[in-house]
């Protein structure tokens, strides 16, 4: 038996042959050509079926994994149009060179740059980088895609996987995905948690040739690949495999059941959700309504600033979806490590302490006020509430109300049907839980997000993996402004609910309760989870 060690990225037991993709990477020359023009005639033709193809694939996702998910394609189609991408592209044709090598060069430069960056969110774009520039140089040698066929379920093995790869292969066949590679943020990674496949990324080195065909065991609670187990480890592995298909089918008989405590405590539990698509998941999972709708993955989705009747129709249509229950919207919250291209926004040093969220929505009131009216006419199809991210001051949510006003102004003068949402602040700063007491006069809702309050309290990055250790949303620290929040919104009457990964933490369900939290809204894969854990405090 052999055992490699990985990151787990979704939780799950598969047991099944191993089928190894070793892919083969096409060797390009460094050739000169006498035309350059019909070279970049032949790269503007390459570009339009790369474009063609990422279209198809974004349409593929979406079906599969919903909107949000899929905006990876949408990013990629944007990078084709990128000068800082093109623009390398067509420095080496210039110098002569075909346009395969061109493409080839500007990626190994680009690849170089950026790894040499300590922006995290720039370092993750090469792979988006090796995506596209694979695909365009595909396109240019003619190379033609070779869906991978497996007549049984298999467990799947390769060096790395590219999102649009990973797209492409019959899901209904793979058991469990293993990488040598990749990260637990990179985009495949993302597609398989969301396509709820075990998986196992950064395995080490992998012994293709003398693994493919055997059997294996991906075990997506410890991060362990097992190859050619032997009886003993095999029987423990299937024993876990029962119990935790078991106690999933147990989950599904909680739906219908309302969250109440032994000793007669409510609490709801709401869903956070990106797209219209995964909403319907959690209504499947039997959520109480939307808790945190990131309305900004909209805006990643498009290659352009969304127009108001567009952000209308998506917000009607998640509106509508979830009918007589709760629907949160929380507005654009863009920067730091959510970015699009056609934003053009500044580089920063600090962009987690930039303009980010609500402070670059009020620097840009026109964007704002776009969205609130799309806000407003949507509220008047159902109970609606409109969030604001990453408040720091009193003056911030006076300017917000202030718009708010102007808004419903304009559009009660032009005629228009609205509306009357409850607003509500994050509660993400010290700075926020610190004056709570003040802000809980000015809205009707807290929703304390603990990702980013824990990541400003401890002053650690959290998309920093060498803080990992100092990112505790638990901390003493943490919890002490949590409650801080609690009693000075219940002492101005008005409801509080926690939306970060702590809220699905079942460790801490009893300490909520127990805080007076109203509400906790986590992602739809964890709402009958959290449910039981109410269902079994005493």
């Amino acid at each position: 038996m052999t055992i490699y060690n990985g990151k787990s990225i979704q939780k799950g037991i598969a047991i099944g042959d191993i089928f190894c993709i070793n892919k083969k990477n096409s060797v390009i020359k460094a050739e000169l050509v006498k035309d350059s023009q019909a070279e970049k005639e032949r790269l503007n033709q390459a570009l339009e079926v790369a474009q063609k193809q990422l279209s198809d694939l974004y349409q593929d996702a979406v079906s599969v994994v919903g909107k949000e998910k899929a905006a990876v394609f949408e990013i990629h189609r944007m990078l084709l149009e990128d000068p800082g991408f093109t623009d390398g592209i067509n420095q080496w044709l210039a110098k002569g060179f075909k346009a395969e090598y061109a493409v080839y060069q500007a990626k190994e430069q680009l690849l170089i740059t950026f790894g040499n960056l300590e922006d995290d969110y720039i370092r993750e774009r090469e792979a988006d980088i090796a995506d596209v520039s694979q695909r365009l140089i595909s396109v240019l040698i003619g190379t033609k895609e070779m869906p991978h066929e497996f007549k049984e379920p298999v467990i799947l093995v390769a060096e790395d996987l590219l999102p649009g790869e990973f797209i492409k292969l019959n899901k209904s066949k793979i058991l469990a995905l293993v990488t040598a590679k990749g990260s637990v943020t990179s985009h495949t990674a993302v597609l398989a948690k969301a396509m709820n496949i075990p998986a196992i990324v950064d395995a080490g080195s992998l012994q293709f040739a003398e693994i493919h065909g055997e059997s294996g065991i991906v075990d997506g609670f410890t991060g362990e690949f097992l190859v050619d187990a032997d009886s003993r480890t095999l029987a423990e592995k299937l024993e876990k495999q029962s119990s935790w298909q078991n106690s999933q089918q147990e989950l599904l008989e909680l739906i219908g059941l309302k969250n109440v405590t032994a000793d007669g405590r409510t609490i709801e539990i709401l869903a956070n959700v990106g797209s219209v698509e995964e909403a319907e998941e959690a209504l499947l999972q039997d959520a109480g309504g939307i808790g945190l709708y990131r309305s900004e993955f909209f805006y990643l989705s498009c290659s352009r600033y969304p127009t108001e009747e567009e952000l209308f129709e998506n917000y009607k249509a998640l509106i509508r979806k979830l009918g007589d229950k709760k629907v949160i919207i929380r507005t654009l919250d863009i920067g730091s490590d959510k970015k699009a291209d056609y934003f053009q926004m500044e580089a920063e040093e600090n962009p987690a302490l930039g303009n980010r969220a609500i402070r670059m929505c009020l620097h840009r009131p026109d964007l704002f006020k776009t969205q609130l009216r799309a806000i407003f006419r949507a509220s008047a199809e159902g109970n609606v509430g409109v969030m604001f991210p990453l408040i720091t001051t009193l003056e911030e949510v006076v300017q917000i109300k202030s718009l708010m006003e102007e808004v419903k102004t304009e559009l009660q003068a032009e005629n228009i049907r609205m509306g009357n949402p409850q607003t509500g602040i994050m509660i993400e700063t010290p700075a926020a839980a610190l004056i709570s007491d003040e802000l809980a006069e000015e809205v009707d809702f807290f929703s304390i997000g603990t990702n980013d309050l824990a990541q400003y309290t401890l002053a650690a990055d959290r998309q920093n993996p060498q803080l990992g250790n100092l990112h505790d949303s638990c901390h003493p620290a943490v919890m002490k402004l949590i409650q801080m929040t609690v009693h000075n919104a219940h002492e101005k009457g008005i409801t509080v609910g926690l939306c970060g990964e702590l809220a699905a933490d079942t460790l801490f369900t009893e300490t909520w309760l127990n805080m007076g939290i109203d509400e906790l809204s986590v992602a739809p894969s964890h709402i009958l989870s959290v449910r039981k854990a109410v269902l079994e405090i005493k």
